[in-house]
């Protein structure tokens, strides 16, 4: 058994997914009216950090500075964007400060030790002193929601931080009447192993339905030594990758092209990530005129490659376990209409 935790995009034109993490949603969920989400988005639109704060996130134009609209609906796909902005602190700073203010107490009080209690107020006055001249990080997450093939997908590799997007989506739609808040999110596990997917490919030398293996391969063994052979633009249909796997090494990475469409690489998480599009992808292709930013055309096809891209993966992977019921098409166009 395996959760499907992430896929790792390549670059669009448009800049759209690099990573992503992604969800089943339940079959009762309905996406809300348009103009409904797009005010429950506003409402927690991105503010810059104030002087003393850590982190600050909310909602941004998925397009870009051009446009103020929060949710972009392109042919039935959401796709919305967190803005996080953080004020990181280097530890050595804050000990330094910490020791500082310890010393100067002892200093003025004659004590010997000073108590956990007055280290942690202490740490909380370096924190206050030394995050207004603190240099603020942001980043950006893209939020595809999929409510026809019922997925969510979140542009992070990082558990943190697709649990934050879930909880702010969740307090968004938490304002619209009659929206279900937590959209039945539940991770999306797979029948079997991504390492014990992979290791039957390479043995047998063929992987299944349109995957093709491709010229990268990363092999370990399961313990502590995490002994590794690795090859890059290499055959793997050799006998010698057969032999590492009998030995008691697993794939940890495989690189794979599906259906002559898509090359990526998969990993022992069941991520995949380097993605590119091949060339047939984008034949025919139109581009756009000055006033079109490519967005709509990025989306499009991001969103009809992946959304067929993902069923198939998880197929190969042994199909999905648990409750997982055939794709429902839910009745997205009266919601969208209401808009």
């Amino acid at each position: 058994m395996v959760t499907c935790h992430a896929f790792l995009f390549a670059h669009f034109t448009h800049s759209m997914f690099k990573t992503a993490t992604f969800f089943r949603i339940s079959e009762d969920f309905v996406p809300p009216a348009l103009q409904a989400l797009e005010d429950a988005l506003q409402a927690a639109r991105f503010a810059p950090c104030g002087p003393t704060q850590a982190q600050s996130h909310g909602w941004v134009a998925p397009r870009g500075n051009k446009s103020a609209q929060l949710v972009e609906s392109v042919a039935g796909q959401l796709i919305f964007k967190l803005c996080t902005e953080r004020r990181p602190l280097p530890a050595s700073a804050v000990k330094a400060g910490v020791e500082e203010r310890i010393e100067k107490y002892k200093h003025e009080t004659g004590l010997e030790r000073v108590g956990s209690r007055m280290k942690k107020e202490f740490k909380e006055e370096v924190i206050l002193d030394l995050l207004p001249r603190a240099f603020s990080k942001r980043s950006h997450t893209l939020v595809w929601l999929d409510p026809v093939n019922r997925f969510l997908v979140i542009d992070t590799a990082s558990n943190t931080g697709a649990d934050l997007v879930l909880t702010c989506l969740g307090e968004a739609l938490a304002q619209v009447p009659g929206s279900r808040p937590d959209l039945g999110v539940r991770p999306v596990q797979t029948q079997m192993s991504a390492t014990a997917s992979m290791s039957l490919w390479l043995t047998e030398r063929e992987a299944p339905g349109r995957f093709t293996v491709d010229r990268d391969c990363e092999l370990k063994t399961p313990d502590a030594m995490k002994s590794s052979v690795r090859y890059s633009r290499h055959t793997l249909d050799i006998d010698e990758v057969a032999l590492h796997i009998a030995q008691g090494k697993v794939p940890t990475q495989l690189a794979l092209t599906w259906n002559d469409r898509l090359s990526f690489v998969l990993n022992e998480t069941a991520q995949i990530k380097k993605i590119q599009l091949l060339d047939v992808v984008m034949d025919g292709v139109q581009e756009g005129g000055k006033e079109d930013d490519g967005f709509d055309t990025d989306a499009a096809i991001l969103t009809g490659e992946m959304s067929a891209l993902i069923p198939e993966l998880l197929a190969a992977l042994g199909g999905e376990m648990g409750d997982a019921q055939p794709v429902v098409e839910l009745e997205l166009e009266p919601a969208l209409d209401a808009a």
